[in-house]
């Protein structure tokens, strides 16, 4: 007869086996735009890079799990998420209260401000209403951008699209007179020769309300616990410098914010 003190062993064996394998076993569907340079981009052979990327990355070493992105265009992301298409949303999706209305988030893992890019040629100075009176902006739609943007330029004209590539083409051949986004995607592109007819003409202070507490990883309603694991590897790759490491590839200064 096996002693019970040796069945207690076993089973406790077989605990910690388990509990280890469902750590290693643990397995995230990550979705992303693909069209947000340098954030994340698809690449032409079909890969994923930018900061989004490999952060997510980190944060799914530090988490042990086993992940697999999957692209996804902006306005159906979260309704792609809700669908069960992926499980965590990292496209540097900004944490704002409608969105939080439909999904839950983690702490953000980046905050930098928006900014307006104009042609090198004009006469626009900054990034005031005042400024842009009367001016054709392009923006992404369903984007904080793009809600600031109808909000603040009311005297403008606001040309809303899919992606920022095809903003970033329109006033190219001259059929805009303002663009906004993110001041990081921005400089990004103006240091490109696609990017080589325009220049930033101000930034803009972010509005909480609009533009929400910096950039966080969308999960599903109810999978709140996922939220928290993701915000702990956050924190985990802040102290352990492998952010830093990240961010250092990409930008000169913390993208993290304040």
């Amino acid at each position: 007869m096996i002693k019970r003190t040796t069945l207690v062993a076993v089973a406790a064996a077989l605990a910690m086996a388990t509990g280890t394998a469902s750590a290693q076993d643990m397995k995230l569907k990550i979705g992303t735009e693909g069209a947000y340079p340098p954030f994340n981009n698809l690449e032409a052979d079909g890969s994923l890079v930018g900061f989004d990327i490999d952060i997510a990355r980190a944060l799914c070493e530090e988490m042990n799990a086993e992940c697999e992105f999957v692209t996804q265009d902006w306005d159906g992301i979260i309704p792609a998420l809700q669908a069960g298409k992926f499980d965590a949303i990292i496209a540097s999706m900004s944490i704002t209260e409608e969105r939080m209305e439909k999904v839950s988030f983690s702490e953000k893992y980046y905050n930098t401000p928006p900014a307006v890019a104009v042609p090198k040629d004009s006469d626009i100075g900054g990034s005031a209403a005042a400024d842009l009176a009367g001016k054709v902006i392009g923006v992404q739609g369903s984007t904080t951008h793009s809600n600031y943007a109808e909000a603040t330029y009311t005297d403008s004209d606001i040309k809303q699209y899919p992606t920022a590539d095809e903003y970033k083409l329109d006033i190219v051949n001259g059929r805009l007179d303002a663009v906004v986004d993110d001041i990081i995607v921005l400089q990004e592109w103006l240091a490109t020769d696609d990017g080589a007819c325009c220049k930033i003409a101000g930034t803009i202070k972010p509005v909480p309300e609009i533009h929400g507490l910096g950039a966080g990883i969308a999960v599903r309603k109810g999978e709140e616990d996922l939220a928290d694991k993701l915000s702990a590897a956050i924190k985990a790759i802040r102290a352990n410098g492998k952010y830093k490491e990240i961010n250092d590839k990409y930008f000169s200064f913390d993208a993290y914010g304040e």
